[in-house]
């Protein structure tokens, strides 16, 4: 009895140690966040084990777990009408609002989902469900796309698909076939999602073709560059729930099909290091001391090496592709960006991303709005259903969905 008694103590307090994790005191609900970062950390260290043993690419089966739990509360609104097509090879999910007695045109908006390019589906119960609740709530015509993800799948190809996906959906006869008045399309993504949604607008916004241009850009906690893993938010959140710093480098590195041998030497910017002559051009467009402001540079100093690892950028020069780093782009191109809504978190290491690549669009003379919440994480809006139900989540879902309706 004894012997039980002090395994089930011992039990208990290596839980207790796995599942703690210092937050900041504005987080809302912080045991929910603890065991939701545990259970994600819990299952990429199992991935990461089976990858060591061989038995599969450690991405392919956390995707399969993520799946799976991603099953278990199917929800949707059912009014919407929801139809699984391909637009120019590419599989997407469309998302049409009831009907209405007059014929009008709709809105419409392009949504890519994130995950690291690697994880998540549009299929699945977190992003069926914002979508739905989207086309519902702005009474538009949604279309989820399904790029193909890493590991089987490395850039440029999730590029490529979001691209050609969408430059078929903005063709006037299928806007017609939809509903969507031309006028009124927006391009939004999150995470990973607000990677390929920020490149594609800069890269269709150079298209000839001033018919399909979009009205507006939203792009939620997107991940913009590659170039400083130091800036002052992914110090102040390097281990903080979900996405800590280490885990974004590795999402990087299996992005571009690159090494893991250079992860800590990427953490340390040893890839951009002052004798990196290929980083030159780059310094001043992701220069956080000067484009963001005191608040959240805090006392953060810059992390730039003398020295460094030239032989890095070599093995991977996609690191430096504007396509896969669109805080990169020339101010030309940025100019040419529509009016654009930028959410940022706190508690996210991608958050200075998302500051930046405001403030030098601003600087470029578009219109601007960068909604910053405070006790959000990242990942926060598509936590909104059982059993990963946050009211940060809905907050910043809810915040999201109302900039649409007023601006779109």
């Amino acid at each position: 009895m004894k012997s039980a008694v002090v395994l089930l103590a011992g039990l208990f307090a290596f839980t207790a140690y796995y599942v703690y994790l210092p937050l900041p005191s504005t987080v809302s609900e912080p045991w929910r966040l603890m065991l939701l970062d545990a259970s994600f950390r819990a299952a990429q260290q199992t991935c990461n084990l089976a990858h060591y043993l061989g038995l599969g690419h450690h991405l392919r089966l956390l995707n399969f777990i993520i799946g799976t739990f991603d099953k278990l509360n199917p929800q949707h609104a059912e009014e919407v009408k929801i139809t699984d097509t391909q637009f120019d090879g590419v599989e997407v999910r469309v998302y049409e609002p009831p009907a209405k007695a007059e014929e009008t045109l709709r809105r419409s908006v392009v949504y890519i989902h994130g995950g690291g390019w690697a994880l998540s589906s549009t299929r699945g119960s977190f992003y069926n469900n914002l979508c739905s609740i989207m086309a519902e709530s702005l009474d538009a015509v949604v279309v989820s796309i399904e790029y193909r993800l890493v590991p089987d799948f490395h850039f440029p190809v999730q590029f490529d698909d979001v691209l050609r996906a969408t430059r078929h959906f903005m063709h006037p006869e299928v806007l017609d076939q939809y509903s969507v008045d031309p006028g009124r399309v927006a391009i939004s993504g999150d995470s990973a999602g607000g990677n390929l949604a920020a490149a594609v607008c800069q890269e269709m916004s150079l298209d000839q073709n001033k018919t399909g241009r979009f009205k507006l850009q939203a792009l939620v906690y997107p991940v913009l560059q590659a170039f400083d893993f130091n800036t002052p938010s992914y110090r102040q959140n390097e281990f903080t729930p979900v996405l800590p710093r280490f885990v974004m480098v590795k999402f990087w590195i299996d992005y571009f099909n690159g090494n893991y041998e250079f992860a800590q030497s990427l953490v340390v910017n040893n890839h951009t290091s002052l004798d990196v002559s290929q980083a030159h051009p780059f310094r001043d467009r992701v220069d956080w001391t000067s484009l963001i402001t005191p608040r959240f540079r805090k006392t953060y100093k810059p992390v730039t090496p003398t020295t460094g690892e030239v032989e890095i950028l070599e093995a991977i020069p996609l690191l430096l592709d504007v396509r896969a780093a669109p805080l990169l782009a020339e101010k030309q191109v940025l100019r040419l960006q529509p009016k654009t809504y930028i959410l940022t978190c706190e508690i996210d290491v991608l958050r200075d991303d998302g500051i930046m690549y405001a403030k030098r669009l601003e600087d470029a003379g578009v219109e601007i709005t960068l909604d910053h919440l405070e006790d959000c994480f990242h990942g926060c809006m598509i936590f909104t259903i059982w059993p990963t139900h946050f009211s940060a989540g809905i907050r910043a879902r809810d915040s999201y969905i109302r900039w649409l309706r007023e601006n779109l």
